[in-house]
């Protein structure tokens, strides 16, 4: 087994004790993890200091010890002895709508195992506000922490009993989510996150000890919470940078992730300019009837044959159609506006739809799947006030990138990369995001799809322990932008609120 070259497990000697060196068994531990690490502050909890005594002599002196670090101080989350091959870390992204855990050997930093769930908060409500405002009544906070760290016990469970290894065996996890998120984990109150001046409890929760929070791991286990930079901007996001390796580039670059919120940095290698806003929701497939999330059966890509007039649309697993998601809907929307079905307002345009705008209830619909065609035995439909939801959030992405482009002087097409991280970036097909005027019309190679950066950069932290004051130094470097205050930023949204934007100029390969 190749063991990682910075892992956080370290082989200790401790001095033997003697009628002349009669030293306490923790100060003499203390000083041996000092010569080898070179570490003066070294935190020892009560249930180690315990089992020190025996474990020094059982081992013959010789412990292996599994250290965290936050903030310059040390802890030690567990001893095995030196034969021992099972230690175990956990990397959690802690979104909003899923969560996923992913199990990695601590010696050599092999995946073990990996689940994804859906938040069980959900049950609450789907979005950050509805669960926050739910924190404020009588034992609110104290259910919606309870009902995801219940979760997040429960794939434990699974994830352990797939590799035949214990929660015990779990000695360190970190966990990158949104700054609300984080705060719900905590169980701290985040009732001044949405109001003015959005101010969070903590920016920093830095380490915790696993068993305080709940969550089912070694008894001396350390939670890593990645910090957060202002109420929308969260450890996601610093585990993202992490990942991307932006912050090490010459050349400035862009980092998107399209959540709940779609969340923003953009900068290189001197600095990093950071902002957040709600774009996400119709982009995650909440805009229709028929949306939904990724999944077997859902349509995830759609183009439009203008020599059969006709759809092609493609399934997740291909299976009958059951509903759209996402990347599906800014497909559909591209292939409307490009046909002619949707004029420049994102309004359908009844002759060039023909029998595929149909009347519902007094409202106009669009058939994107007839019922003899769709896993629901129902039209899959899509109507106006669907694709103006979907306009919207176009119009608030595009706005959020040329905002916080516009603030340090530097235009989009300047970029020398574009990350675009998350299911966002993996399924979106970029042709069809730029027609409808989502995102800049630049080089398709300028995209970069990093997938979900949030856990990566989660994961990163587990296998090299001298990446741990990488993350401060990205959060001391960033510089964020409240666009809940920004007059530019509404202005600009206006313009952006047709397709692909009221100034053609900035969308050259855009041809309709």
């Amino acid at each position: 087994m190749a063991e990682l070259t910075n892992s956080w497990i370290k082989q200790i000697k401790v001095p033997a004790p003697s009628l002349k060196d009669n030293t306490a068994d923790a100060e003499r531990f203390k000083k041996a993890v000092k010569d080898t690490l070179g570490e003066q502050l070294i935190d020892i909890d009560i249930y180690l200091l315990a089992k020190l005594p025996e474990l020094i002599r059982k081992n013959n002196l010789i412990l292996r010890c599994i250290f965290f670090k936050d903030h310059n101080k040390w802890h030690l989350a567990g001893i095995t002895g030196r034969d021992t091959d099972t230690a175990a870390g956990l990397a959690v992204d802690l979104g909003t709508t899923t969560v996923v855990l992913r199990l990695l050997n601590l010696f050599d930093g092999r995946t073990l195992a990996e689940h994804s769930f859906s938040n069980p908060q959900i049950s609450i409500g789907p979005d950050i506000l509805t669960r926050i405002h739910f924190a404020e009544k009588e034992n609110g906070l104290i259910s919606l922490k309870h009902l995801i760290v219940t979760g997040i016990n429960s794939v434990i469970d699974k994830l352990c009993k797939s590799c035949k290894i214990m929660p015990s065996d779990i000695y360190l996890i970190s966990v990158a989510g949104n700054t609300s998120m984080t705060h719900l984990l905590l169980g701290l109150n985040p009732y001044y996150l949405i109001r003015e001046p959005y101010i969070p409890v903590i920016n920093r929760p830095g380490c915790q000890n696993a068993r305080e929070l709940g969550i089912k791991a070694n008894e001396s286990a350390k939670v890593f919470i990645f910090p957060n930079t202002g109420s929308y901007f969260g450890g996601d996001l610093m585990a993202g940078i992490l990942y991307s390796g932006i912050r090490h580039s010459e050349n400035t670059s862009i980092l998107v992730d399209v959540g709940t919120n779609a969340e923003v940095v953009l900068g290189n290698n001197n600095w990093l300019i950071a902002c957040a806003g709600a774009a996400g929701p119709a982009l995650e497939g909440g805009v229709t009837k028929m949306g939904m999330l990724a999944g077997p059966g859902v349509i995830d890509r759609i183009s439009y044959d203008h020599r059969t007039q006709s759809f092609n649309i493609h399934t997740i697993e291909d299976l009958p159609p059951l509903g759209i998601c996402g990347s599906g809907l800014i497909d559909l929307a591209a292939a409307l506006f490009l046909s002619g079905m949707i004029d420049i307002r994102g309004k359908f345009v009844p002759g060039a739809c023909k029998n595929r705008l149909v009347d519902k209830d007094g409202i106009k619909r669009f058939v994107a799947v007839f019922a003899k065609d769709s896993a629901t035995g129902y039209d899959l439909t899509i109507g106006q006030a669907d694709l103006d939801s979907l306009i919207r959030s176009k119009a608030a992405m595009y706005t959020i990138l040329e905002t916080i482009a516009s603030y340090v002087g530097i235009s989009l097409s300047e970029l020398f990369t574009f990350y675009v991280a998350g299911a966002f970036g993996s399924l979106i097909d970029v042709r069809s995001a730029i027609t409808i005027g989502m995102l800049p019309d630049l080089p398709e190679s300028t995209y970069k799809p990093i997938g979900n950066s949030s856990l990566e950069g989660a994961s990163m932290i587990l296998k090299d322990c001298k990446l741990i004051d990488e993350i401060d130094t990205i959060r001391n470097s960033i510089t964020y932008v409240e666009l809940n205050v920004n007059q530019d930023f509404m202005n600009r949204f206006s313009a952006a609120r047709f397709i692909p934007h009221t100034d053609l100029s900035l969308f050259p390969s855009v041809h309709f």
